[in-house]
């Protein structure tokens, strides 16, 4: 497998981002990623998906949409659609419609933002997923580099402090979303987890003082979503978009938290019968599979079986475990950065059936 790191869940001028689809391709090749998805909101904008270059570098910037139904009040159910090469904001009212027809236009589709606190103190709502009974969806949002900020948001000075310190904003997914996904997982169901950036990039001004507020070069830095792919990026636009969209789809993936430390290179599989199971694929009835965990770095790993911890390493880059029982195994490391234990990889799980 080939591992690239993406970046996902952003907007540009033409919803309420400040940047164009070349800024923030400039941006993710500085920041040096492989791939970024652009999902403005109620808008998929065609016409910009190619491989964008700067000083013999280049990224491959893909089109998407961030749906939600513009009418409903208060506001809810926002959704990210990738590969339906269609607008579908039209469908935004009846959630399982919308979902329904990106399935049936061949896209995939995941729950944004959950989750989400709101702030009051600066107007900002609950933009969390109520309609918990739809199925279909390819996965959630497992982490949200701006849903976390906004609920960082108690007073003016943390406001401020986190604004200016991007490198403090990130702790981790929301406990909540874990255990949500967890449950989700339990039902049975393959939920793909995915990191956002949520990028939007804002341009503040007090007087003659001027801040641009979480740059998108920032967030490339940071929250990513890693894919394993089945074979390496060709530098063709519609191969290579399956080969991303296949991944995601398959959960061959995980959420890394790059800022701290750089997540590439993590591995999580298990061995059976001289064939190694990577994350989103399943074991049917195995004797016995022996699970493989590899970090970076030496850090802190738990091992979770349905929603539970079974194994902890601590400072260690492997983790070695047996297991002979179904469940749904899935791996959360964490790192010490700025003072701070943060979420660093959670891994897609492994389904042992």
């Amino acid at each position: 497998m080939h591992e690239i790191s993406i970046n996902l869940h952003m907007h540009t001028k033409y919803s309420d981002g400040s940047g164009t689809h070349t800024e923030l391709a400039h941006a993710a090749i500085r920041a040096g990623l492989d791939a970024i998805i652009v999902t403005d909101h109620n808008i998929w904008v065609q016409g910009v998906e190619k491989y964008y270059e700067l000083d013999d570098k280049k990224v491959l910037l893909l089109s998407g949409e961030e749906v939600h139904d513009q009418t409903r009040d208060p506001q809810k159910n926002h959704l990210l659609v990738f590969g339906a090469e269609k607008e579908v904001a039209a469908y935004a009212s009846d959630p399982q419609n919308l979902i329904n027809q990106i399935g049936d236009a061949g896209g995939i589709c995941f729950l944004a933002h959950p989750i989400e606190k709101d702030a009051p103190k600066f107007n900002q709502g609950d933009l969390s997923w109520v309609s918990w009974d739809v199925s279909g969806y390819t996965g959630i949002e497992l982490w949200n580099s701006m849903t976390e900020f906004k609920s960082l948001l108690t007073g003016y000075l943390p406001a401020i402090s986190y604004s200016l310190n991007f490198d403090q904003v990130a702790h981790g997914p929301f406990p909540e979303t874990l255990k949500k996904w967890d449950a989700l997982l339990s039902e049975g169901r393959p939920v793909v987890a995915v990191g956002g950036s949520d990028a939007h990039q804002m341009h503040e001004s007090l007087g003659p003082i001027k801040a641009t507020l979480f740059p998108y070069e920032n967030h490339y830095r940071a929250i990513n979503t890693h894919l394993l792919l089945e074979k390496p990026l060709t530098g063709k636009v519609d191969t290579d978009k399956k080969l991303i969209y296949q991944a995601l789809a398959a959960g061959h993936a995980f959420v890394g938290y790059d800022l701290p430390a750089s997540t590439k290179g993590f591995s999580f599989t298990a061995h059976v019968d001289d064939q190694d199971i990577i994350m989103g694929d399943t074991v049917v009835s195995p004797k016995t599979a022996t699970i493989q965990i590899h970090l970076p770095q030496p850090a802190e790993s738990h091992l979770i079986k349905d929603g539970e911890i079974i194994k902890t390493s601590m400072k260690r880059e492997t983790m070695i475990y047996k297991i002979s029982e179904p469940g749904v195994y899935r791996v959360e490391a964490y790192i010490h950065y700025k003072g701070k234990r943060r979420g660093w990889i959670f891994s897609n799980p492994i389904y042992v059936r």
